[in-house]
């Protein structure tokens, strides 16, 4: 397993931003990993202003920018005094998500980082946009972050369905959260079960059908964590009958985890505008930061 070499943190220097930049900033000092913040001054934005401004904008736009990019070198040299890490600064007009991807690639990025727009702020639609599209858009981690970070990650929740991406899940949060203690969940339903029901099957049938598909799933878990060469003694395993979403929110709060690591597909379920709707919904919902990887960090 590769260590983490690059972390990307861009970010619109507002108060929930620096949460990110903190978790980034914690998670380069665990890891060795080399530190970027990224500031994208909007050029659709500056043409806004110059067209409001009569005659000459060169002295306000280019104090606009000092401005600007002595915020980002007081956040990085907080960062250095508060975590011992000293981040690259990358400031740039332009457009927003492609320069963020143009960045991420220039720097191969092993994982970006990125604040959610907080609690109670239309709590469907709680990530921000730029969050969301850069998530839509890019095929590298993005560890989305909600809470203010005190300290490394603790407790991780993997929820997984034993594809091939449960095993990247499983690499990307050891990468991440190195010293956390893992949760692995795998959330089944006998499928057709309304249906069997709804047809007469009793109920003593329907609770046999469960408790084989929660043998089996209870196999294919000891398989996986095998397959991942985890330690078996280090890993919680949870294996529960119900919906994904309702099982992965109520072993978040259960297990008192403060991570989230889930595939962009989710678990097996149609795609929606490539974010499956697990995890659209775990990112909407969870009070947990939330990591999206459907890959290895290479």
């Amino acid at each position: 397993m590769k260590p983490l070499r690059t972390i990307l943190a861009p970010t619109d220097l507002s108060a929930l931003a620096r949460h990110a930049v903190v978790r980034a900033a914690l998670i380069a000092a665990d890891s060795g990993a080399r530190l970027a913040l990224q500031h994208v001054v909007s050029v659709g934005a500056l043409d806004v202003l110059r067209h409001l401004i009569d005659g000459g904008t060169g002295d306000l736009e280019q104090r606009l920018l000092d401005a600007v990019r002595g915020e980002v070198q007081a956040l990085a040299a907080d960062m250095g005094a508060a975590h011992g890490v000293v981040p690259d600064i990358e400031l740039v007009v332009g457009s927003v998500l492609p320069e963020i991807a143009s960045h991420a690639d220039a720097i191969d990025a092993d994982l970006l980082v990125m604040g959610a727009r907080g609690a109670g702020f239309m709590r469907e639609l709680l990530i921000g946009s730029t969050t969301e599209r850069v998530l839509r858009k890019t095929t590298r981690p993005l560890l989305v972050v909600k809470q203010m970070a005190h300290e490394s990650y603790r407790r991780v929740l993997v929820p997984v369905d034993f594809s091939a991406r449960a095993l990247h899940a499983l690499n990307v949060a050891q990468q991440v959260a190195p010293q956390a203690e893992l949760v692995l969940l795998h959330a089944f339903e006998v499928p057709f079960e309304g249906k069997l029901r709804y047809a007469g099957v009793e109920d003593s049938a329907l609770s046999g059908l469960r408790a084989n598909a929660g043998r089996e799933a209870s196999a294919r878990m000891n398989e996986l964590v095998a397959a991942a060469g985890l330690d078996a003694h280090k890993v919680r395993r949870v294996v529960v009958h119900g919906e994904a979403t309702t099982r992965i929110l109520e072993q978040e709060h259960e297990q008192d985890c403060d991570l989230i690591v889930i595939g962009k597909r989710g678990l097996g379920v149609i795609e929606e505008m490539l974010l499956g709707s697990v995890t659209r919904h775990i990112l909407a919902q969870s009070a947990a930061d939330v990591l999206v990887a459907d890959r290895d960090i290479a």
